[in-house]
Parts: structure tokens; sequence; C-alpha cells
């Protein structure tokens, strides 16, 4: 798998962001400003460079068009480092209806694929607060790492979809079109929920030691899935959504399968939702972020890129300090933001750290 860092990205017409050059090295990037300045604005700018989407909830491209853009369009111009050490220039033109891409100025059909963890320790809320939160995040996760998974869960969401559909019509007209279709949907059911299965087992040894590095706390960190549909065969998946269908019909959807499977974070055996502080549930939210880092290092030799936005507001001094300690550890490429001054004094003396600092959108050298 080709692994990649960015090296320097400008951008037109991208919420506030003036189309400065910024330059990124292949450690720990500081970005820095006071708050509503631009600096979150650069990460999700990679962010959508790299994936298409933003990490923000609902945001899409009329959102990300700057209010003074001339044209209804953005530009991303950006050159990568791949695991060779070469230079790749990668341009992305994004409008309301289409995205194109050039490598090296020679346009291409599919983006290159760059592997992003963004982590801002707020969004534990809605890990620990939200079933489907929980159920988009391993998705999301699992889905870089497999590419089996990611065609296969794109499978299942049209075939629910289109069994939702014929549920919410007039069903009976439609019963032996449902059974029909049942057989592949149940074949996708067993290979996601034992997927998913997989991917628990193999996160878990990383997930007490990067919580034990970063927080220097000795706690049992573990997570599981609850599901109806483990070591269930496909042939009873496909029985027990036949036995179901009564019911689906009258409720206009499908009751039974991965969709509605639920993970649980178990901080020493306990429910980390139920039995947790605030503080102990961003600790393990971090931890479980940083161990899928760790994993995907294992399983392909490289790291993806990290963007931390400032966690200097949701942790206390102690915790982030070891943060800091740790990344300065690590060899992958990060970009953290923060307004803190405590938090920026902590980043100064992180040896061959790259400062940038942002005001009103801009570099400010």
């Amino acid at each position: 798998m080709n692994s990649y860092k960015i090296s320097k990205l400008q951008v037109t017409n991208f919420r506030n962001l003036n189309p400065d050059i910024i330059t990124f090295n292949n450690g720990i990037n500081c970005i820095l400003g006071e708050n509503g300045n631009g600096k979150t604005n650069i990460l999700e700018a990679i962010n959508v460079l790299g994936t298409k989407k933003s990490f923000r909830k609902n945001a899409s491209f009329p959102q990300f068009l700057s209010i003074d853009g001339v044209k209804p369009e953005i530009i991303f111009s950006s050159v990568f480092e791949n695991n060779l050490k070469e230079k790749i220039s990668y341009t992305s033109k994004m409008t309301n209806d289409s995205v194109l891409w050039f490598v090296d100025g020679v346009p291409v059909k599919r983006k290159l694929d760059i592997k992003i963890v963004f982590i801002n320790p707020f969004d534990s809320y809605g890990f620990h607060n939200s079933a489907s939160d929980r159920r988009e995040w391993l998705d999301y996760f699992l889905s870089q790492l497999d590419e089996n998974y990611k065609k296969s869960l794109a499978k299942y969401t049209l075939a629910l979809r289109f069994r939702n559909t014929l549920l919410s019509k007039k069903p009976s007209k439609f019963k032996e079109q449902i059974i029909a279709s049942d057989g592949e949907l149940s074949m996708l059911s067993m290979y996601l929920t034992a997927r998913r299965v997989e991917f628990l087992k193999e996160i878990e040894p990383f997930i007490a030691d990067t919580f034990q590095q970063i927080f220097s706390e000795k706690h049992k960190l573990q997570i599981s899935l609850d599901s109806r549909i483990i070591n269930v065969s496909a042939i009873n998946v496909q029985k027990i959504l036949l036995n179901n269908l009564e019911t689906d019909c009258e409720r206009g959807h499908t009751s039974y399968g991965p969709h509605k499977d639920d993970y649980v974070l178990l901080f020493d055996g306990l429910n980390s939702y139920d039995f947790c502080s605030l503080g102990q549930q961003k600790m393990s939210y971090l931890s479980l972020l940083f161990a899928y880092i760790e994993l995907f290092r294992y399983k392909y030799t490289s790291y993806p890129i990290v963007l931390i936005d400032d966690v200097s507001g949701e942790l206390d001094q102690h915790r982030w300090r070891r943060l800091v300690e740790y990344l300065e550890k690590r060899e992958f490429q990060v970009l953290i933001t923060t307004a803190n001054e405590k938090f920026k004094e902590e980043l100064d003396r992180i040896s061959g750290a790259n400062k940038i600092h942002i005001k009103n959108g801009s570099v400010v050298h």
C-alpha cells in the first residue's frame, strides 16, 4: 500500500482561507493562532482533499465555498511525498456537481488513496452517546483498512435500501421479490459481522497499550461487538429475515441485520458510557483512535496522516503533556492545532516541530 505525507497545500475559495502556500514537514506540525482564524479549516481542507469528505457533520460544497469566492469552485493544489520519497503534485477541482483530480498535471479518474485520521476529543461525546456514531466510526476506519469490507458494506447498504423501499410501499405485492433478494443480504450480513469481530480482535491488544503509553495509567480497555448475527450462518440469517418479514412489512423497514449492530467500549470491564467520567471517556476514545493508527502501521508498515484539533480544551495539562511526549516518539505525520498558550509552550519545546501561525485565514511569517 502506498502511503503519503503532505508537503505543501494551497487552497482557493475554501472557507476563510487565503490562497497562501502552506509548507509541512514529515513530523509534527503545529498550527497556531487565535480561535476563529482558520486553524481547523486547514485540517478540514486536507481531509476534504484526501477523502472528499469533511469531518464536520453535514458539511458539503456550499459550506466549503468561501463567501468571497468569485467562481463557484474550490481549487486544492498540493504536493505529497510517497513512501518512495517521490514528490507528487496533486490538484483537485471541486464544484457543487463534480470533483476532478490531476496528478503531476495529468487528469486521473480516481483520487489518490490518502489515508487520514482526524482526532477531536469532543467527538467522544457522540461516540459514547450514539450507536449510529459508533457504527459509523467502525465502518469508516475498517473500510480504510480493508477494501473488501468497504465494497461489501456498500453492497449491503444498497441492498438494505432496496429492501426498505419495497417494505415502505405495499409490501404484499413485493414479498416474492424481497424473499428472492434476501439471499444476497444474508451473505453480506454474515461477512460484515465476521469481519467486524475479526477487526475488534486485531485492535484490542493496541488499545490498552496506547492508553498506558499516552496517559500512564493502568486500566484494561476493550471494545466488544453487540450483535445478533455473531456465529449465525447465512442460511439462518435468511430464515430470520423470512420469519421477521410480516413484522418488517408492518414497520416499513428491516429490523434485523448488521445495520443494528452496536459496540461497547469497556473500561476495566465496565461500560465506559455508564461508569466513566467525561475525562475517562475522552481518554478512552483517544486511546481507541491511536490504537487504530498503530494497527494500521502493523498491517501496512506505514502510517496515515494524523490531524488533531485542539485537545488542550478537552484534556488537563498533565494528560496533554503525556500526549505530546507520545507524539514525539512516533513516526507519523501530525498536524495539531491549538489556541491555548500553555499548550503552545509545550509544543514549542518539541525539537524539529514545524510552527505555522494563522491569522484571519492567512499564514503569518
